[in-house]
């Protein structure tokens, strides 16, 4: 049976109360582990600017660790203070990092969003809407045809030929030259 829990441990009863968690899953052993090393865990993590909270939940955490992998601890690699310390340090460093990414994540949300037009967006969208479609009249009834179908419809050039009865060269020629027709008139907007 573990000495009583509010002594102060050596380095090597600590150890043994790891190991007799480890091999038998100890209980008695484990609750003088958790009292011993719970308020020291919290106190630790708290001189490093950890809210009391969290710095609570994460040494329960700890110790929960220290429960489940408690065959991974090998005194001749590191005292239990050490190992136990350890589990808890990397517990706030994946809490840090977990933090940072939500933060990341919420920046480029920010970013994301819609950002508003500037004020004379809207005059040029119509500047521009009235120039393309006063350029598209002076294409050929044909060309503004296969123009209509490509661009305004969605279609493909091979569904064009189909719908119009044409060879697909002669539809691809005639958007071609339309687009060709379409950067002379707009040229200062291309």
């Amino acid at each position: 049976m573990p000495s009583d829990s509010g002594a102060l441990k050596s380095p090597a009863e600590l150890a043994r109360l790891i190991e007799a968690v480890a091999a038998r899953q100890d209980r008695d052993a484990f609750v003088v582990l958790f009292d011993h090393f719970a308020p020291r865990i919290k106190g630790f993590l708290m001189r490093g600017n950890t809210p009391a909270g969290l710095a609570e939940e994460l040494a329960q955490e700890a110790l929960i660790m220290v429960w489940r992998k408690a065959g991974q601890f090998d005194r001749s690699r590191a005292g239990a203070s050490a190992w136990i310390f350890t589990i808890a340090r990397n517990l706030r460093i994946d809490i840090a990092r977990r933090e940072q990414r939500a933060k990341l994540l919420d920046a480029q949300a920010d970013e994301n969003l819609e950002q508003p037009a500037p004020p004379d967006a809207e005059l040029l969208a119509s500047e521009l809407e009235r120039r393309v479609l006063s350029a598209l009249e002076h294409l050929s009834d044909d060309q503004m045809r296969v123009v209509r179908l490509s661009f305004f419809e969605g279609k493909a050039h091979a569904e064009i030929a189909t719908e119009l009865e044409l060879p697909l060269g002669t539809v691809k020629s005639r958007i071609r030259l339309a687009m060709n027709r379409l950067r002379e008139l707009l040229g200062d907007m291309t």
